[in-house]
């Protein structure tokens, strides 16, 4: 239900302003219904269904009929008073840069005077701009209105609808390119990617760190643990090591050390290589991947193979994005 907001109506200091607008809504919504029932009252059949029906109220109302834009006109005085009155006032607040741009911002109110049938109904525009001014000012509030919240639902869906039309038949354009040999995904290698590779390199550098430090560093002793069991299945499925346990006297002394020796080797260079991508030290060594891959505009062209690879991958990016725009949200949201 809408309802007035008292307190911001008296504490803002457009309390006449205001005033005024819902005079001027009020006396709107008078004219514009008595401007559709007298179109509807002009059809021929509807006066000869009120005179058979309702005698009484057709009697009355033809002489009205008749002298309807006399009637029209006293409504048109009235909007054009108010028109001038803020016009006025207008150019004596300043409001804006010259005194003759409030007629052409408001050119609605002033055309919706003219009394032609066509053009009566622009006045319709007129009560929009008060109901948009007086929510804009907290004065009413149109969004906790069912009506807002019907309107607002299909206007959203209507507009996710063409937005993703509009999207889908982009990416399908572009994907079409870069079918058919479109020089995209070299612009894309060497006009966007090659000019960031230091931000590439730093982000990329960043990322691994922090996958080391939350994957590994938690997970360091039963990785460990894992390592050595794995290598010590290893070693004792390998032939070779396993005949040194028939050697007199040290063989087993001899494999157990081998068995320890390596797993505690492989442990130890994981470790190693894990801590040093969870430390900036990895910039140069992921700086160096990349540069394998965004190489110098000197480098030698790519392999036929590779410029497949890289249409192929823009290819599936474009359809992952196509099929995230074809998820409808309004849908989910239906009540």
């Amino acid at each position: 239900m809408l309802r007035i907001n008292r307190e911001n109506l008296k504490s803002s200091h457009q309390l006449i302003w205001f005033v005024i607008d819902f005079v001027m809504l009020g006396l709107l919504i008078v004219n514009l219904t008595f401007i559709i029932w007298d179109s509807i009252y002009n059809f021929i059949a509807v006066q000869n269904l009120l005179r058979n029906y309702v005698p009484a109220l057709q009697s009355a109302y033809h002489p009205i009929h008749e002298r309807f834009i006399f009637y029209d006109i006293l409504f048109v005085a009235v909007f054009l008073t108010e028109f001038v009155v803020r016009w006025a006032y207008s150019i004596k607040a300043k409001i804006y840069d010259r005194w003759y741009f409030y007629p052409f911002i408001h050119w609605y109110d002033l055309v919706g005077c003219i009394p032609v049938g066509s053009l009566r109904f622009l006045r319709i525009l007129r009560v929009i701009s008060i109901i948009y001014r007086l929510h804009q000012y907290k004065i009413i509030d149109f969004t906790d209105t069912r009506l807002f919240r019907f309107v607002n639902f299909y206007y959203d869906a209507f507009m996710e609808e063409l937005s993703d039309r509009i999207v889908l038949k982009v990416l399908s354009g572009v994907q079409e390119e870069v079918r058919k040999g479109s020089p995209l995904f070299d612009r894309i290698q060497h006009d966007i990617l090659f000019p960031r590779r230091e931000m590439l390199s730093d982000w990329l550098s960043g990322r691994v760190a922090m996958a080391a430090r939350e994957g590994y560093v938690p997970n360091r002793g039963a990785l460990r643990a894992y390592l050595e069991n794995r290598v010590d299945q290893a070693l004792k499925q390998n032939h070779e090591l396993s005949r040194l346990k028939y050697l007199p006297v040290v063989g087993p002394t001899i494999q157990d050390t081998l068995e320890n020796a390596v797993g505690d080797i492989v442990a130890n260079v994981v470790h190693q290589v894990l801590e040093d991508l969870a430390s900036t030290t990895n910039h140069a060594f992921i700086e160096d991947i990349v540069n394998v891959f965004l190489p110098d505009r000197g480098h030698a062209p790519s392999e036929p193979e590779e410029n497949e690879a890289l249409i192929r991958l823009i290819l599936e990016i474009v359809d992952a994005i196509k099929a995230q725009v074809k998820v409808k949200r309004w849908r989910e949201e239906l009540p």
